[in-house]
């Protein structure tokens, strides 16, 4: 199936310019991409699975189940359909695999999406310019980086103990934080470029200055980045935004320790841009099943 219509069925902005796009699909289902304007770049996030397997309990996507993966072609027509929506004026630069689903979960039908970007008869990006997030599924890093595909690598981290990632990421027990680390630290990465963890602060949870500390300790060794996002807080789920003096607090650990660690600011909190709201919105007025639920997952 391919994405019925290069028109999305609903499309919200808020004040900031972030736009999210919800786009139908042919057998019924629909998935989000969220269009970030920053820093003279545009970057567009996309979706590569209706709902998601991986279960984070700090996501909605996770809550929604997971419906099926995407096909090769409904994850580049995300980029299409947003591409003539805002029309030729505007560019977009990036490209980041980081919205509803987890692209290694859906292994082969991403790679042939991320080939299709690349392609100068496709989109003719730049590898450099398209970003693949990852809970860490080791099986998929090491193929995929073993197949010498060209993308930047953004790993979802959200904590520096196992006890305290297996809570939030089901996915850490079958494949726990030392080693995926220990994989980090031997991926064949070009040269000057660094993996971009990702670190979703939460209040009471991974937030305190001793995690920043231990993170710092459990990072060493590997070429990289944190991105710091403060919790962007959902109506359904019960974990808060840290303090803005936390969260400084947090980061003045990472830079002490001499690691990039910018503080990325949630956007499009007007109009519900956290992964999976703006379809959960839809799904909920229409009273749709939202896939399967987690209770009844493998």
């Amino acid at each position: 199936a391919q994405i019925s219509s290069l028109k999305p069925v609903k499309v919200e902005t808020s004040p900031d310019g972030t736009s999210k796009f919800l786009f139908p699909l042919e057998d019924g289902n629909s998935v989000e991409s969220v269009l970030i304007p920053h820093e003279g770049r545009l970057t567009l996030c996309i979706s590569t699975q209706v709902g998601c397997r991986m279960g984070c309990r700090f996501c909605l996507t996770g809550l929604q189940g997971f419906a099926r993966n995407l096909t090769a072609g409904e994850i580049v027509n995300q980029v299409l359909a947003v591409r003539k929506a805002i029309g030729r004026k505007r560019r977009i630069t990036n490209v980041v695999l980081m919205g509803m689903g987890e692209p290694l979960d859906n292994y082969e039908q991403v790679v042939k999406a991320i080939r299709m970007m690349e392609d100068e008869f496709g989109l003719g990006l730049s590898g450099r310019k398209i970003t693949l997030s990852t809970v860490g599924l080791l099986p998929g890093l090491e193929r995929i980086f073993s197949e010498g595909i060209r993308f930047r690598l953004a790993i979802s981290l959200n904590a520096a103990d196992q006890e305290t990632r297996s809570r939030l990421m089901p996915v850490s027990r079958r494949y726990p934080l030392e080693e995926l680390l220990d994989l980090c630290r031997r991926l064949p990465l070009p040269p000057r470029e660094r993996i971009t963890f990702e670190y979703v602060l939460i209040a009471g949870v991974n937030d305190s200055v001793k995690d920043a500390e231990r993170l710092s300790q459990i990072l060493k060794g590997i070429r990289c980045k944190v991105n710091l996002i403060p919790y962007n807080e959902l109506p359904e789920l019960p974990f808060r935004r840290p303090n803005p003096e936390r969260v400084l607090a947090f980061q003045r650990v990472l830079l002490e320790g001499g690691y990039t660690a910018p503080l990325r600011e949630s956007r499009g909190q007007e109009i519900s841009a956290a992964c999976g709201q703006l379809r959960g919105k839809v799904l909920k007025r229409r009273g749709s099943p939202q896939g399967t639920p987690l209770s009844s997952r493998p």
